[in-house]
């Protein structure tokens, strides 16, 4: 019969045995990563030509002197309403159609643009009310004024009942029945 063993002798790795597998190691994940790692170096190549990532060791290097001042700012009034305000507003963007602004943005650069060129010169007639009547004549007024109407009719319908979303009220799927309540259509 064999002897029994009493006494186990582990295998011992050298420190250099330890560092070549360490980067064997590092090597193989460099490998499996390599498109997320060469973008990354990228992003920080850019990060570092436009500044940022000075700016950031300079954050990092004065961080409790920058934490206080921001927490010092953020403490007043005025930092919170600014901060509700601004959520208000990126939550009001995101309702805005784009489609559908457009066109009216693009009358009102035409609008500024006419008021970039006209003059206000001495000998100019002053407008008086027979002119204002007169002018109702002309289409592109009478465009404008039948585009304020329309502007109007709608800052002046009842939204209370609808879903805050950029479609038509009569293009939405809620109404209000006659107790009041919200149905869908």
């Amino acid at each position: 019969m064999a002897k029994a063993i009493t006494k186990i002798n582990r295998i011992q790795m050298t420190e250099e045995q330890k560092r070549k597998s360490d980067l064997e190691e590092i090597e193989t994940a460099l490998l499996d990563n390599k498109d997320a790692i060469l973008q990354c170096m990228d992003i920080l190549k850019h990060m570092n030509q436009g500044g940022v990532l000075t700016l950031l060791g300079g954050l990092f290097s004065e961080g409790d002197k920058v934490l206080n001042v921001l927490v010092k700012a953020a403490d007043k009034p005025e930092a919170t309403n600014t901060i509700k305000n601004l959520l208000l507003m990126v939550g009001v963007l995101g309702t805005i159609n784009v489609q559908q602004l457009e066109p009216l943005l693009l009358k009102l650069n035409s609008g500024i643009a006419r008021v970039a060129e006209y003059t206000d010169s001495e000998d100019d007639d002053k407008l008086g009310y027979f002119d204002i009547v007169r002018s109702l004549k002309n289409p592109e007024i009478n465009r404008a004024l039948s585009l304020l109407f329309e502007f109007l009719k709608g800052m002046g319908e009842d939204t209370e009942g609808l879903e805050r979303t950029t479609q038509l009220p009569e293009n939405q799927d809620i109404h209000q029945s006659q107790d009041g309540t919200l149905e869908e259509k």
